[in-house]
């Protein structure tokens, strides 16, 4: 295996790590964000307020995405199987 091929691996692991957590971190910011703004304006200063909706709407975001997540994930690690025999040639 040359530095080409473990520079693509490495990019390709990258790629698919954001593709992967985009779906629950942009959940999470407009959450977090929605949250905020409805806290500043009603000065409701409460810890719970941004920790529950945000973990219930996590999860609804993770049963939305999860099967494509895994899709993904096994998309990914089908391809990397498929190199281990051309790195012994």
């Amino acid at each position: 295996m040359d530095a080409a091929q473990v520079i693509d691996l490495g990019r390709e692991a990258l790629w698919v790590a954001v593709l992967v957590a985009a779906p629950l971190l942009g959940t999470a910011l407009a959450v977090g964000l929605f949250i905020g703004i409805f806290q500043a304006a009603t000065s409701i200063q409460e810890m719970t307020l941004s920790f529950i909706p945000k973990l219930a709407i996590m999860v609804v975001a993770l049963l939305v995405f999860g099967s494509w997540q895994i899709a993904v994930m096994v998309d990914f690690f089908r391809r990397i199987f498929e190199r281990i025999p051309a790195l012994f040639l």
